[in-house]
């Protein structure tokens, strides 16, 4: 790959992190799939990528994606909590993965 194909690619997924972004704010699961569809293809292109093609620019480019995409990660990491903290409500009862306290081995000895 060369860099000018690694700074486009970078680019567009700057561009599709910005979608998944704006999908996330407004719950669209249709924009918010094919956003994950295209970060799928676009990490095929820059898994041809050679860390050592990158100059200032790719550096700078690739830095905004990944705090975009841990944004991105954490707006996920909120929705599904709250998502959680609603069926739980609902539900009456705490989420089934929740670890429930055990006694020890010790202390059952005794």
């Amino acid at each position: 790959m060369t860099t000018a194909d690694l700074r486009e690619t970078l680019r567009q997924m700057l561009a599709v992190l910005e979608t998944e972004r704006q999908a996330l704010a407004a719950l669209d699961i249709d924009a918010i799939t094919a956003s994950s569809a295209s970060k799928d293809q676009l990490c095929g292109r820059l898994d041809e990528a050679s860390p050592l093609s990158l100059d200032a620019e790719c550096r700078g480019l690739a830095e905004a994606a990944r705090r975009l995409n841990e944004v991105n990660r954490q707006v996920r990491n909120l929705v599904a909590a709250n998502v959680s903290r609603r069926l739980d409500a609902l539900t009456g009862s705490p989420a089934l993965y929740r670890a429930r306290p055990t006694l020890s081995l010790a202390s059952r000895r005794r």
